[in-house]
Order: C-alpha cells, then structure tokens, then sequence
C-alpha cells in the first residue's frame, strides 16, 4: 500500500484521486530507497511504474524542504519527445494538489521561447539532451541549485547516440545532488561505464527486467513471402481481429509513410508517427489516437519508448524488430495496467533468425497462426539448430579444422585456375587461322583470287 511508504499528504490525496492504492514492484523498492538520499540504479522495463518511482520521492522532498528562492532543483533527461510529454503529464497528474511547478524542453520547438520559460524558474525541467545542452552551453540555465538528477531510459540513450551529450550535461549539474539512473536493461553496453561516471555508491534495485515474460501478451507470428504479402495480411489482421487500437510497427520511416498511405487507401483510419515528422505533426496525430479519431498507428521505434495510450489491444510487428529489447518495448505498449493484448509478428525467410534469437533472448516461443487465404509460399526453414535459428554451413572450430578447409579451398582455386588456363588456351586455338592475302583497290578492300577459287563447270 502506498500508505506504508510515508509519502507527503499531499501526494497520498493526488494517488487517491488516481485510484492507486497498491504501488508497483518498482516503486515498492525504488521510493524508500530514494527517500534514504542515495544514487540508484534501476533497472526496470517501459510500463513497470517507474516515472511514479522517480516522480514521488523528488516531489516528497520539494514539499517537506521548499527552497522558493533556488533555481532549477531537479532535472529529468529522456530519450524522445514522446517520453518527455508523458513524464510531464504524469508529473501534472501527481502534483495536482501542491504548488510544484515543471516545464520541458524539447527540440523541435523555438528556442527563444523556451529560453523565456526557464528565466520563470521551474523547480523541474523535463528534457531531452540534445536541447537542454543548447541551453546550458548559451547560458540560458545554469544548474548550480540541483538536487535531483534522472536519467529515463539511459539504456535508449545510449542506443541513439546520446551518451556524449548526456556526459556534458552532468559537468554542468551541482555536484552534491542526488542522481537515479533507470535502464530497462543493465546488460546494455555502455550502461556501466555511464553508470559510473554519474552515480556516486548506488544501491542497485533489479525488477521488471526486459527478459521478464510478458504473461497479458499473446505472442505470435505469420509467415510472410514479401512486403506485398505483408500488406494484405495487415489489412486482414485488422479487418478481421477485434481491438479498441493497433499499432504497426516499421523500421524504417519511408516504409512507414508508405504502408500508412495504403492502409487508409483501404479505407482503415491510420495515421503515422516517425522521427521526420516535426513536434507538432506528432501531438497532432497522437491527439487523433487519443480522441478515437483513428484507431492505427504505423509508426518505426521512436514511439516504442514514451508512448502511453490507452485501449492498445494489438500490436503488429511488420517488420521484426532488429533487437530483443526493441521487441519487448514495442509489445508493451499493450496488455498494460493489467489488461490483455496481442502481438503478432510477420516473418519473411531473411526475418526468421532474427525471430529465433528475440525468442531465446526473451525465452518465449511464439506461437504460429495464419491468415485464411493468404498463406504464402515460404513455409518455413526445412532444418533449425536447437537456437530455433537455420541449419547453415558448418563453421570449422579447431585449428586442425580451419587449416584442412584452407588447403581444400587453396585446392579448388588450383583446380580452377588450370580450367580457365585450359579454356583460354582452347579459345586461342580457335582463333588462330591461315592469314588471308589483301589488297588495296579504291575505295575498299578486295580478296585477291586464289587458283582454288576457279572450279570447272561440270557437264
């Protein structure tokens, strides 16, 4: 119960209104160590509760110890704009009922404005690196007054390039500062090394980790021949199963503009989220999503992190995520809050493997489901390992391996090369011919006559 974590009225009358009364296995561990001062590392999946688990310590802190006259006093770093939308509002959300104010700061909007928001003096800035670095370097903030430093879903960060900018941004905080750092995955190279460069002595908390099974998801996959194939089974998926929303995922932003033209060319409501499109294309379609005017969103990884909506009931892989964690973050964005979902995953002949390793790296088989009608050609590898992956050419082991293949190719380029001697020299043969005599008349060249060219004329 939230009650036994001694969290400030105010906040217990906010959770009250939210109708939260049992806290999450992250907030459970992750809030009372926060209370204690000390640095965390958490390691906690996307949907685990653990914006609340950063959220609600801080805001504890601001009201038990207001400081009215500091600047800046916490500052939260995500990955996306999505995700920093979605922190501020759940911060809104938990400070209904104090006088604690935030702002955030992304790119994709006027710097001149922004720059007039932080001269207000928020107590929280929620932002993402790239920006919150532009100001910091123009001196239009300084964090010489910060308590509190997060660093949301570092291991995103990482995955995007951001480590170096997240790097400057720490020399610019006040040293003496609280820092939490949550990760959906620890494993993560690169996590350690930031990990230590940002966290003095953490207590390390380990729960919901990305390889936990997702037991509300139903998991499965299609077999696919091609994108065309890919394209009617998707307009039949979300013809034929019964959801409140869907999503579609992509890897790649063209292919997501695409297929979301072709979905509403079959008369489904869709609309498209990508990293291309600017900051208020993306509040503009998510706002559709949110008030039901479409019910499918095809959009790549950038709304795999950050994205909170409501009613998600399927989940639709068109293209394989390129990575274990991908996969996990894109199916959680249903079956959340407790409720049931689905995903399902087409696989073309190139995409199994990628199927076999996402399933032994989550350690969940997905279950094989067709579409009436459109089943394709590809049925499938003829032969897998024990890794689900396909039986390929044997890869030698031992060094007495590796110098036999090497004599036996050295053999066969021999072999080849007395072949081609061979053919040339056939060739050669071919070409050489008795020269023929010639010479110049006029304007052209004529063949001097031979006494074989005369035969006589039989009776």
């Amino acid at each position: 119960m939230f009650t036994e974590l001694s969290l400030h009225e105010r906040l217990m009358k906010a959770l009250e209104k939210m109708a939260f009364s049992e806290p999450t296995p992250v907030q459970s561990k992750a809030i009372p160590a926060a209370m204690t001062k000390k640095d965390l590392l958490v390691s906690a999946e996307t949907g685990s509760g653990k914006t609340a688990a950063f959220l609600l310590p801080m805001l504890h802190h601001f009201l038990e110890n207001p400081a009215p006259n500091s600047g800046a006093r916490a500052l939260i770093l995500a990955p996306t704009r999505e995700l920093v939308r979605q922190i501020y509002k759940h911060f809104t959300e938990l400070s209904a009922f104090t006088h604690i104010k935030a702002t955030w700061i992304i790119g994709g909007e006027t710097f001149k404005f922004q720059k007039a928001v932080l001269r207000k003096n928020p107590e929280i800035i929620i932002a993402t690196p790239g920006r919150i670095l532009e100001h910091l370097e123009k001196d239009s903030l300084d964090l010489n007054d910060l308590e509190f430093l997060i660093l949301d879903e570092a291991d995103r960060m990482l995955d995007m390039g951001l480590s170096e900018e997240v790097l400057k941004i720490v020399d610019f905080c006040r040293k003496e500062r609280q820092t939490m750092l949550f990760s959906a995955t620890l494993s993560r190279k690169g996590i350690r090394e930031v990990a230590d460069r940002v966290l003095t002595d953490p207590e390390t908390v380990l729960v919901n980790t990305v390889r936990d099974q997702h037991e509300n998801i139903t998991q499965q996959y299609l077999l696919a021949d091609d994108a065309k194939h890919k394209d009617a089974m998707t307009v039949r998926l979300l013809n034929d199963r019964e959801y409140q929303k869907a999503l579609v995922f992509v890897n790649k932003r063209v292919d997501a503009d695409r297929l979301g033209g072709f979905l509403r060319y079959k008369d489904l409501r869709a609309g498209v989220l990508h990293g291309e499109l600017t900051q208020d294309q993306r509040n503009h379609v998510m706002n559709l999503m949110r008030r039901g005017h479409i019910d499918v969103l095809v959009a790549t990884d950038v709304a795999a992190r950050g994205l909170d909506i409501s009613g998600i009931e399927l989940v639709i892989n068109y293209d394989m995520a390129r990575k274990g964690d991908d996969y996990v973050h894109r199916i959680g964005r249903t079956g959340r809050a407790g409720e049931t979902g689905t995903a399902v995953s087409m696989i073309t002949s190139y995409e199994w493997n990628l199927k076999a390793a996402i399933e032994r790296y989550i350690q969940v088989r997905f279950d094989e489901v067709k579409v009436k009608g459109l089943e394709g050609k590809y049925k499938g590898p003829k032969d897998v390992r024990a890794n689900g992956k396909t039986v390929g050419k044997k890869k030698p082991k031992t060094a007495a391996e590796k110098k036999s293949l090497k004599e036996k190719k050295k053999g066969q380029e021999k072999k080849a090369q007395k072949r081609h001697q061979k053919k040339s020299a056939e060739g050669a043969a071919k070409k050489r011919v008795a020269p023929v005599e010639r010479k110049s008349v006029g304007f052209g060249m004529i063949r001097k006559r031979t006494s074989t060219d005369f035969k006589p004329e039989e009776d």
